[in-house]
């Protein structure tokens, strides 16, 4: 019998825990985007999420593994993005490599004009100390995974990859959407000319 009533008590301690960590994360992204990381305070972040210090730390290291969980999310969103697109290209009968790349390349920078505020605050520099290096670490990564759809054509994914994380950084910062919208779609086509002379 006390086992069917501590099952409700901790399901809705875990969804006000989670409730929590939502607002604490929500908080962090407006601090960091409106103040930047180097100014944001962990009490700007807990007072915009009408938290407590204490349920900020019970979730969260600091400042930074706010900031660092901010990064694996968005970056999560934009896998599943990129991984769609290319799963849908597939699905429509593409096989050649180059335009699956596109696709996922496509999504990907729609997804950081759909999170354009977000996607810049990891790409202007005020972040944690050794951030730099999981951004290097990720593009790495990418590369690999570039890589996997160009096989045998290591200068080839070199140039892609250079050239769209490029264009990724241009149009995340341009200060006029639809600007950065055409210019994606411009370097897109451009791209995806490289492969074929």
């Amino acid at each position: 019998m006390s086992g069917d009533t501590e099952r409700p008590v901790t399901m809705r301690t875990s969804e006000r825990g989670a409730a929590t960590r939502g607002a604490l994360l929500d908080a962090a992204k407006e601090t960091f985007i409106t103040s930047g990381f180097a100014e944001a305070g962990v009490t700007d972040v807990v007072a915009r999420a009408g938290a407590s210090v204490g349920s900020l730390y019970h979730h969260f290291s600091g400042k930074a593994d706010l900031y660092l969980t901010l990064f694996e999310e968005f970056q999560k969103r934009q896998t599943q993005r990129t991984r769609q697109a290319v799963q849908e290209a597939r699905a429509a009968g593409e096989t050649d490599p180059m335009p699956q790349f596109l696709a996922a390349a496509r999504a990907y920078l729609e997804g950081c004009l759909a999170e354009r505020d977000l996607a810049a605050l990891f790409l202007r520099g005020d972040a944690p100390p050794g951030f730099e290096v999981i951004m290097r670490d990720r593009l790495r990564q990418w590369a690999r995974r570039t890589a996997a759809l160009f096989e045998h054509e290591d200068a080839l994914v070199v140039v892609v990859t250079g050239a769209l994380a490029a264009v990724v950084q241009e149009v995340t910062l341009s200060d006029d959407p639809e600007t950065a919208r055409r210019m994606a779609e411009d370097a897109l086509r451009i791209i995806g000319d490289i492969r074929h002379p």
